[in-house]
């Protein structure tokens, strides 16, 4: 492990975001990694999406170590055990997935790897904590809204709450979610446009990048 829990933690928290990203085009994905790193990004999460992911995230892992030697590269969309293992194997620092399944929790936990499990009742954050999940990721953002967030904190202010799906790049949607008390945001397809990618704009990225961090200081 490049970064240890404390540390993944504390970069989650500091920055307040996650870029949420997947391409099967290795050469694509190491060009998004680093114009994100040069837009002040500490933690990046690689989604485990299409066939021999594994391989594409394996070589994304290497080049992360020596290009971007500050940024801590983690793995989304993590379902089973078995894939979490593999992963942590290839080097992910922290895991991330769109339920909360125990099991992934304990090979987390043996390794000392943050696990944020996708959670979409007050029940299952409660349980996702009492297994060690000390982030945990409200899932689906756009259909569980702000409000969510709000409630659950009353009772649980020590929560940890990362929020994926409905997030964008802009000042009212990120207020409402920081007003409501997440931790950080994960953020996808409105930092990666569909034509920025096509035409290999990278720097655009970058801006994107600098843009919502720097908003995310601003509304704190």
């Amino acid at each position: 492990m490049r970064f240890n829990k404390i540390q993944v933690l504390s970069a989650l928290s500091a920055t307040g975001l996650v870029p949420v990203f997947y391409h099967k085009d290795i050469d694509v994905a190491k060009n998004v990694v680093k114009a994100c790193y040069e837009g002040g990004i500490q933690a990046f999460e690689f989604t485990n999406r299409g066939e021999f992911a594994h391989e594409v995230f394996g070589e994304l892992s290497k080049f992360v170590a020596k290009e971007c030697s500050g940024l801590i590269l983690g793995v989304g969309s993590i379902v089973d055990a078995p894939t979490a293992a593999l992963y942590i194997q290839l080097g992910a620092n922290f895991t991330v997935g769109p339920l909360f399944n125990p099991e992934i929790a304990k090979v987390a936990n043996r390794r000392l790897v943050p696990y944020t499990p996708g959670c979409g009742s007050v029940s299952e954050v409660g349980f996702a904590q009492e297994m060690g999940c000390d982030l945990c990721k409200v899932f689906p953002g756009d259909v569980l809204g702000p409000n969510f967030v709000k409630g659950l904190k009353a009772p649980m202010p020590w929560s940890l709450l990362m929020v994926t799906g409905g997030v964008k790049p802009e000042e009212a949607n990120l207020k409402a979610w920081f007003d409501a008390g997440v931790t950080c945001v994960g953020m996808g397809s409105n930092l990666f446009p569909k034509e920025v990618i096509e035409a290999k704009e990278w720097g655009k990225i970058t801006t994107l990048c600098q843009n919502s961090l720097d908003i995310i200081k601003k509304i704190r």
